[in-house]
């Protein structure tokens, strides 16, 4: 997906980012090293929560954090009029994800759900060539599957659907992985046809809020019948404040100044952070088949989304400043 992607509806927003890099760079740094911890915070969490839980309490913190900032902000009426979109996008961006990441932990390391997750803009790139008709050059359909060779060797180690020692398959734990990427791909092309010119903070708190009712109830019903420990709900406290309430903001303004296309490009740098948060904190170990693996979603994903180029554009590509 090329910058030009980005839509009329988005296209002045983007051409700015565009023309100063560095008011959108430093947004972008941050958020992968953000929501590279994401993984560490939720495997300590759903350890001891549970997944839907793990998942219902982070969107709830963080609408906790955003709602009264929006209030502070005179936003409250923006999010009265676009509570039905809003609350939409929640269930997409947060609820679902949120869930198969808190799933998949149970069983896979925070490295390789992080690997997967780098796969976000690939289908974004996917879903937008189906829904918006972006139409994808030559170059960008061999990175779809180029990236999506990749993933399916990195599923085949995993093709396991006997259960762990978590009690979940690491077959399952992958495809619930795929899943919230697909999420995820949807929900950009839906904040790019739908959401676009709305305040990052409506949007931001808006999906919380809309997350945490749809998660609600069954987080209630399987809410875990020992009261998790204090490391658990301060590994929440920080995945809902920071990763979610902080971060959320981050992304949606990095839609509106760079486009969809750059904001999901943030997937490409948060592998790295949580490989390293994995394995300083966790002790997880990082096979070469993963690397290798991950070295090729990387360059798919860099092609499906016009990032890198083949042929004549990438000459035109080498003259310019890399997009991120």
């Amino acid at each position: 997906m090329s910058a030009a992607s980005s839509g009329p509806s988005l296209g002045a927003s983007a051409a700015a980012g565009i023309a100063r890099p560095q008011a959108w760079i430093a947004d972008f740094v941050m958020l992968a090293a953000i929501w590279g911890s994401s993984f560490l915070f939720m495997r300590i969490g759903t350890l001891e929560f549970g997944p839907l839980p793990t998942a219902a309490v982070r969107v709830a913190i963080a609408a906790l954090f955003l709602l009264p900032l929006v209030g502070l902000r005179g936003l409250l009426p923006e999010l009265r009029k676009h509570w039905r979109r809003t609350f939409f996008i929640g269930l997409l961006n947060s609820g679902i994800p949120f869930a198969c990441y808190a799933f998949a932990l149970l069983s896979i390391t925070t490295g390789l759900s992080a690997i997967l997750n780098a796969t976000v803009p690939m289908f974004g790139a996917l879903i937008a060539w189906v829904w918006l008709r972006d139409k994808p050059t030559a170059s960008r359909v061999l990175g779809l599957i180029i990236g999506f060779v990749g993933v399916a060797l990195l599923a085949w180690d995993k093709a396991s659907f006997k259960p762990d020692d978590s009690g979940v398959a690491p077959a399952w734990a992958v495809l619930a992985c795929l899943l919230a990427v697909l999420c995820y791909g949807i929900s950009a092309s839906y904040t790019k046809r739908y959401l676009a010119g709305l305040p990052p903070l409506v949007t931001a708190a808006g999906s919380q809020i809309g997350a945490t009712l749809g998660l609600a109830l069954p987080a209630w019903w399987l809410w875990p019948a020992r009261m998790p420990g204090a490391s658990a709900w301060l590994a929440l406290l920080a995945v809902g404040v920071v990763c979610t309430g902080v971060a959320y903001i981050l992304f949606f303004r990095l839609i509106e100044n760079a486009g969809p296309p750059r904001a999901l490009a943030v997937t490409f740098l948060v592998p790295v952070f949580a490989v390293l948060y994995g394995v300083l904190f966790l002790g997880e170990s990082v096979t070469p088949w993963m690397l290798g693996c991950a070295a090729v979603i990387v360059c798919g994903t860099a092609l499906s989304t016009g990032l890198l180029r083949l042929g004549r554009q990438a000459g035109a590509t080498a003259k310019r400043p890399p997009p991120h």
